[in-house]
């Protein structure tokens, strides 16, 4: 497992945000900042747990999503957000954290 990104939700416009329709949330690009921050704002349709629009979460890219999920409590199924990538999302302690699985070509 290693470190990808954290977001944080704001209810604020971000420079260079792009607009997720299928979830209707804006966000931005993680690797722009030399901190792997990604901004998250929440659309008034979103229909994603409340614990993520409104707590940061930490993400971590895994090499196996199905086995990284083994045993811990899903928060959101496993999706595939855009090309190449599966993520999911659980409940840590209270908190959510994310995986991440990139396809390997």
């Amino acid at each position: 497992m290693k470190f990808h990104h954290i977001g944080i939700p704001t209810q604020s416009p971000q420079k260079g945000e792009v607009y997720i329709e299928k979830f209707d949330f804006h966000c931005t690009d993680h690797a722009s900042n030399p901190y792997n921050i990604q901004w998250m704002r929440y659309g008034k349709n979103c229909k994603l747990p409340e614990l993520v629009k409104e707590i940061a979460h930490v993400a971590f890219e895994v090499d196996d999503l199905n086995e990284a999920l083994k045993g811990k409590q899903i928060l959101i199924e496993p999706n595939s957000p855009g090309k190449g990538v599966s993520v999911a999302f659980i409940v840590e302690n209270g908190a959510p954290v994310e995986f991440l699985e990139f396809v390997k070509e």
